[in-house]
């Protein structure tokens, strides 16, 4: 497997993996969101992740989110920023369960060591068992909750080392 930024060629196939798992377990997602647009935000931010296997076949995605009214909220600790948000982590259905979203989630705080930050923050939908359990897995610890977006969510939060 291989962890690389997206480019525009996998845009198609990502946006149908995001379209696969709606309506899944914990799923929050629609038709609207994550829509094309906001790959294309992501695509020019140079924000857009991907895990590929050895034929080339993204098995999964995730993203640097740049949502301000995420940024703000007051859960976040002072003292671990800058911090950023992880978010769209998405897998492919056959390959779920076989640590995937791991992985999705270690190179992404690796990336976000990179340029700087401190902490990763997630928004968890609170029916959504199988990431609750990948956060805490990985120590993430939860730093308190929000209504955001129609849905009530989790604020997940972990300082990068």
């Amino acid at each position: 497997m291989i962890f690389i930024e997206a480019t525009e060629a996998d845009k198609k196939e990502i946006l149908e993996l995001y379209r696969s798992v709606i309506g899944s377990q914990g799923c929050t997602w629609s038709m609207e969101y994550p829509n094309e647009e906001i790959l294309e935000g992501d695509l020019k931010r140079n924000d857009l992740f991907c895990l590929k296997d050895e034929s080339g076949t993204i098995v999964g995605a995730i993203s640097v989110d740049d949502d301000k009214v995420v940024d703000k909220l007051v859960c976040w600790s002072k003292e671990l920023q800058p911090g950023a948000e992880l978010a769209r982590l998405v897998v492919k259905e056959e390959f779920q369960n076989q640590g995937i979203a791991r992985l999705l989630l270690q190179n992404g705080m690796t990336e976000l060591k990179k340029r700087g930050c401190r902490s990763v923050h997630f928004l968890v939908s609170k029916t959504n068992e199988r990431a609750i359990r990948s956060y805490a897995k990985l120590e993430f610890r939860v730093k308190g909750e929000c209504d955001l977006f129609g849905e009530h969510w989790w604020c997940y939060e972990k300082e990068l080392e």
